[in-house]
């Protein structure tokens, strides 16, 4: 990785996989600044605790910035002028979706408008964001290639995911600009998001709650440890697409673990780790939801030179000891 020269703006820093990336990139030794809106899609405190903990121990400085209004982002651009930008920044969540849609199409389409304004008037020299596995639809065509057809969205989080790509795609035929996504698939690990399963089991199971789970438990999810998400990130913001004759400089990427697991088997996973059974109350499948989740990581490998490692059991441990150890649990 070329350290020299880079300025590296990494948006929802304050987030979940944006904090994670931002505080390993300042590892390296590169000059990180951080945003973030600190919205209360979940626990604000969280986040904060993340800038606390995370971030500002590595001496990254994560502004307030709604990337909603375009001369905030205007402002920020102007004052660091970064030359690489990871667009982390989102309104999460596919069942949410279905309750506040228009959170969605601002947070993940008009921002994502003004970020990609901004790059092209800073010239930047290449833009990753994040997109995710959910543009793959209800597919049953697995592992999901990248190559597959993903014009039949069953979210509106899907939906604003894929005008993401093909938003990122026009500014790149236009104006050259680098672009990647990265089609996430169900991150987890320390510090992770009170939202996702793995989160709420464990919190429900270590307190005697029931826990939902959907369809059975028959779901197949590739559950991706957030370490092997960050290197993959970091492998592909150095590793831009370039313009040539005839070629877009924009790609797409799937990071997942290339290993789906059935709910049912995450959660007795997660009861051995705990050392505690779940009391499951089942239900049947929400609208939005995907029967599965799998990732082709070809393109990942070919390009990087590298795939997520890490075993499920091995990911949730680590994710079990943090929140004992973050909740006293």
């Amino acid at each position: 990785m070329e350290l020299k020269g880079h300025r590296i703006l990494v948006t929802g820093a304050a987030g979940f996989i944006g904090s994670h990336v931002a505080a390993r990139l300042a590892e390296a030794g590169y000059e990180v600044i951080g945003c973030d809106n600190f919205n209360d899609y979940y626990s604000v405190e969280l986040k904060s605790m993340r800038v606390e903990n995370v971030l500002s121990k590595r001496q990254v400085v994560c502004e307030r910035v709604d990337l909603v209004d375009a001369a905030q982002v205007t402002q920020l651009f102007k004052r660091f002028h970064p030359t690489l930008v990871i667009h982390l920044a989102a309104q999460a969540g596919v069942r949410y979706s279905l309750k506040n849609p228009s959170a969605y199409i601002q947070s993940n389409v008009v921002a994502f408008q003004n970020v990609l304004a901004a790059c092209q008037r800073h010239e930047v020299r290449h833009l990753l964001y994040a997109s995710s596995s959910s543009v793959y639809g209800s597919s049953l065509n697995v592992p999901f290639s990248e190559k597959d057809n993903t014009d039949e969205p069953i979210s509106l989080y899907a939906a604003t995911k894929k005008a993401n790509e093909v938003m990122a795609y026009a500014y790149s035929h236009l104006n050259g600009l680098p672009a990647t996504g990265i089609r996430f698939f169900t991150v987890y690990g320390p510090w992770g998001r009170p939202d996702m399963a793995y989160f709420s089991f464990t919190k429900k199971i270590l307190d005697g709650d029931p826990i939902e789970v959907f369809a059975d438990g028959q779901l197949l999810r590739d559950f991706t440890y957030i370490d092997d998400v960050v290197d993959s990130v970091i492998r592909l913001a150095f590793k831009p697409s370039l313009a040539s004759p005839g070629c877009v400089p924009h790609a797409i990427f799937n990071v997942g673990n290339h290993q789906p697991v059935k709910v049912l088997d995450f959660i007795s996973t997660l009861e051995h780790l705990l050392k505690k059974k779940a009391v499951m109350k089942f239900l049947p499948m929400q609208p939005g939801d995907v029967p599965s989740t799998y990732a082709d990581i070809t393109k990942l490998r070919q390009w990087t030179g590298y795939a997520p490692v890490t075993p499920l059991c091995d990911g949730l441990a680590l994710f079990c000891e943090w929140y004992r150890d973050f909740y006293r649990a």
